[in-house]
């Protein structure tokens, strides 16, 4: 889209993009290959990471622009020429990955537009990510209850469970969080942890909570991961020496909580921060690192970033 806003938009032709999707029908598990939804604010986010050279407007409070349009999925194009009857629909190229892009659709029929002539091939499928109706919003309802209902558990970590852990032998892109109940920062990021697990869980990812309150508070702990409604591993100190255990797991963390680790398989530190996490950043730093052998070009499209 970047790219024909600079090619053709100096030869007379406009541009804009409309997102359909209503962000309430979009459950978290569609979420798993993205670090925004789908609102305003996460509009004016992705517009901002993405650089757009175009308008970027929102059609997801009623939808009726996306109805009117007849558009299926996204991305849907309409082209239209300067009395605004439309002259093309359909894709924007035949692939989804710019590597094997045979026949660019979007380009042959502005082409021949600004030619004068007619458009050999007004029509073809579009095909992307189906529009998120607000006749969905049922679905992202009913798949929170069942994830909120899932159990609860909070194992005793001692140093030797620990230092296993930092060397990630799970296979999978793991995030680790050290927290504690008395800790403000601590709480206040722990909803943003929690949704992104359930946001990339399906993937190469997982998601361990431990908390560094003492052994004897293991009530307090486990009623704050309850009300979260964190069903992802939950890890507790399981000693008093709090000391020794934040030395088994990294020598060189010397300061307090929040600490939050992510770690590849086999131990390499991917992202590590003392202190509140800026959760967007972290998902582009956890995307980058999953692979997905269905779509082999996304880790590289938020590894360039």
């Amino acid at each position: 889209m970047k790219q024909l806003v600079e090619d053709y938009g100096s030869k007379g032709v406009g541009f804009v993009a409309i997102n359909p999707n209503d962000p309430k029908a979009v459950t978290l598990s569609e979420l798993g290959y993205t670090d925004v939804s789908d609102g305003p604010q996460d509009m004016t986010i992705r517009a901002a990471y993405n650089q757009f050279n175009f308008p970027y407007l929102y059609d997801g409070e009623t939808q009726e622009a996306a109805q009117a349009y007849g558009a299926q999925a996204t991305p849907h194009i309409f082209i239209f020429d300067k009395e605004r009857k439309l002259q093309y629909e359909g894709r924007i190229d035949n692939a989804q990955r710019e590597s094997l892009v045979k026949i660019q659709d979007a380009r042959l029929a502005l082409d021949s537009m600004l030619a004068g002539k007619p458009v050999a091939v007004p029509h073809t499928p579009s095909f992307g990510c189906s529009t998120k109706w607000k006749s969905k919003i049922d679905s992202q309802v009913a798949q929170l209850k069942k994830i909120e209902a899932e159990p609860v558990n909070l194992e005793m970590v001692s140093v030797e469970d620990l230092k296993k852990l930092r060397t990630n032998p799970t296979g999978k892109v793991m995030l680790v969080n050290f927290w504690a109940t008395w800790c403000g920062p601590c709480i206040t990021e722990f909803p943003g942890l929690i949704e992104t697990w359930r946001m990339f869980r399906r993937r190469d990812f997982d998601l361990v909570t431990i908390a560094t309150n003492y052994p004897d508070e293991k009530t307090g702990v486990m009623k704050t991961l309850q009300a979260q409604h964190a069903s992802n591993r939950n890890l507790q100190f399981g000693s008093d020496d709090s000391y020794a255990l934040q030395a088994a797991f990294e020598a060189k963390w010397d300061a307090g909580v929040p600490f939050t680790m992510l770690i590849a398989p086999g131990g390499k530190v991917l992202f590590q921060a003392q202190g509140e996490v800026d959760i967007i950043a972290l998902r582009r730093v956890i995307l980058a690192n999953l692979e997905n052998e269905t779509y082999v070009s996304h880790p590289a499209y938020w590894a360039a970033k």
